[in-house]
C-alpha cells in the first residue's frame, strides 16, 4: 500500500512532466473507484494547466486555475508518465493527456483509490480537513503527541498510525520507528515519558526522510516503459522479520496482530 514516502517519491516524480502544460484530453475508463470520478473533468480540465503538485499526507494535490485535483492512491494505485503510443494496459483507469502527447496516467488494480475534484480550498475537503500535522514538519512534536495522549488508552502503535494524530505513519514505518525508538508497540500511548516521545517524533522524522532520499533514486521509474512506479526497495530492521534475530541484541523478534495489522518487534530492546 503507498504510505507517505511513496506518495511524496510519486509527486517529485510527477512533477516536472505535468506543470505548466496545457491540457489536451481527459479520459476515464472507469469511474467506479473508491469514490465516482466526476465526469465534468473532462469539461473543468481541458484546455488548463497544473502550476503546483502538492502532497497532504496520502493525498497529491494538483492545482489549476479551476480548481484541485485530488488524488489518492488507495491501496494498490500508482501513477506513471507516458504517452500517446502506450496503449492502456486492464488496470489503466484514468487518463490527463497533454499538448505535447505526455500522459498521466492512474493504474489501480484494487480500485481503491479516488480521483475528485474542488474548486474549494483542497485542504478543506472533508477527507483532508480532520488529518493531523506532517511528521516532517515543525509542528510534530513531542509536547504534540503527549497532550493528543492524554486520557488515550490505546496502544502507541495504533496512535501514530492514527492519521487524526499524524499522517503518513503506516504499518511498515510505525513498526520501524518504534524499534528506533526502542518503545515496545504494545504499550499505552498515555504512559509514555515526555523524553522517550521525543525520541519516538524523532525517529518517525528519521524513517520517513530516509525513506524518501531512498525513493528519490528511482525517479526515472515514472517515465519507464514498464510502468513500474518509482518506488523503492527499503532496508527494514524488524518488519517482516518474525523469528529473526534483533540487530541490536540478537534476541528472536516477535510477532503479534494488532487491529488486525502485523506487528514486530523486539521484548528486549522495546520496553
Amino acid at each position: 500500500m503507498p504510505e507517505l514516502p511513496e506518495v511524496e517519491t510519486s509527486r517529485r516524480g510527477i512533477q516536472p512532466h505535468v506543470i505548466n502544460k496545457p491540457i489536451s484530453d481527459v479520459i476515464i475508463r472507469q469511474k467506479k473507484l473508491r469514490w465516482p470520478i466526476p465526469a465534468r473533468l473532462k469539461t473543468e480540465l481541458i484546455n488548463q494547466t497544473f502550476h503546483s503538485v502538492e502532497r497532504r499526507g496520502k493525498y497529491l494535490l494538483l492545482q489549476s486555475g479551476k480548481g484541485c485535483l485530488i488524488i489518492h492512491l488507495g491501496m494498490s494505485g500508482s501513477l506513471r508518465i507516458t504517452d500517446t503510443s502506450r496503449a492502456p494496459e486492464k488496470h489503466d483507469h484514468f487518463d490527463i493527456l497533454f499538448n505535447d502527447k505526455t500522459i498521466l496516467r492512474l493504474r489501480d488494480p484494487r480500485r481503491f483509490g479516488a480521483v475528485l475534484w474542488t474548486k474549494k480550498n483542497p485542504l478543506q475537503h472533508k477527507l483532508l480537513q480532520g488529518l493531523g500535522p506532517e511528521p516532517l514538519t515543525e509542528d510534530f512534536t513531542a509536547k504534540y503527541l503527549a497532550q493528543k495522549a492524554k486520557n488515550r488508552r490505546i496502544s502507541i502503535k495504533s496512535f501514530i498510525m492514527n492519521s487524526q494524530v499524524v499522517v503518513g505513519v503506516g504499518n511498515i514505518y510505525a513498526n520501524e520507528a518504534l524499534f528506533l525508538a526502542g518503545i515496545n508497540p504494545k504499550r499505552q500511548c498515555n504512559r509514555i515519558s515526555i523524553t522517550r516521545l521525543q525520541n519516538l517524533t524523532q525517529a518517525i522524522k528519521e524513517i520517513l526522510s530516509k525513506a524518501i532520499q531512498q525513493g528519490g533514486t528511482t525517479l526515472r521509474d515514472f517515465t519507464h516503459e514498464d510502468g513500474k512506479p518509482g518506488y523503492f526497495q527499503q532496508t527494514l530492521n524488524v518488519y517482516g522479520k518474525k523469528d529473526q534475530p534483533c540487530p541490536h541484541c540478537g534476541t528472536p523478534l516477535k510477532h503479534i496482530q494488532q487491529q488486525q495489522r502485523s506487528t514486530y518487534y523486539c521484548c528486549i530492546c522495546q520496553s
